[in-house]
């Protein structure tokens, strides 16, 4: 399954090059807790796959991956994997206070031609069906995801963005400020559930 093929990725990719992750910061093992603590605030938002894309820039000096990029979606889903079964513990401050009090009302606003909002389908319908598919309720303690329409790992952002395209709206731009907010807020509402990621939907 590819979900398992990207952790090898992620374990090969941890210690290559001279600038390695693993140079900074030793075994992936070590960094168990860190990917329930995101989305974070560091200069700005920062999401985790985000915090990669930091370190491989600053600290290797290379250039960054685009978006949902095999190697930094291997690279979170390792990282990640390292806080299987801890509690998500989102952190706080001003700054994620005020993006989880957008996030908050962006998953409540209605958006696109079809003039749903995220609440009306994760809040009022989970367990139902949406085109075949289950609704979940809008957690987040999975992901990255395997998904089977995808046949490949994704980020929540992708996911995000799907559900935009989905109801007809605008689809924000990657690692726009919509996107972070709701992260925040979505980590606010999952926080306390074991991180099982990554995790595996249809």
């Amino acid at each position: 399954m590819y979900a398992i093929g990207g952790l090898a990725l992620g374990r090969e990719l941890w210690s290559a090059g001279s600038k390695s992750c693993a140079s900074c910061h030793g075994e992936p093992e070590k960094l168990r807790g860190t990917a329930a603590r995101y989305p974070g605030f560091d200069q700005g938002l920062l999401d985790l796959p985000g915090r990669i894309q930091r370190c491989r820039v600053r600290h290797q000096q290379l250039p960054a991956w685009a978006p949902e990029a095999e190697p930094l979606l291997a690279l979170t889903a390792l990282v990640a994997q390292q806080s299987q079964g801890l509690p998500l513990a989102p952190p706080r401050g001003p700054e994620l206070d005020a993006a989880a009090r957008r996030g908050q009302q962006l998953y409540m606003t209605r958006v696109g031609a079809l003039n749903l909002s995220c609440t009306q389908c994760h809040d009022e319908r989970p367990g139902q069906r949406l085109g075949g598919s289950l609704i979940p309720q809008g957690h987040v303690d999975d992901y990255p995801v395997y998904r089977l329409e995808w046949q490949s790992l994704g980020s929540l952002q992708r996911r995000l963005r799907g559900c935009l395209n989905g109801v007809r709206a605008t689809v924000w731009n990657w690692d726009s400020a919509e996107l972070m907010a709701l992260e925040v807020y979505l980590a606010r509402r999952s926080a306390g559930m074991p991180m099982q990621a990554p995790g595996v939907r249809p």
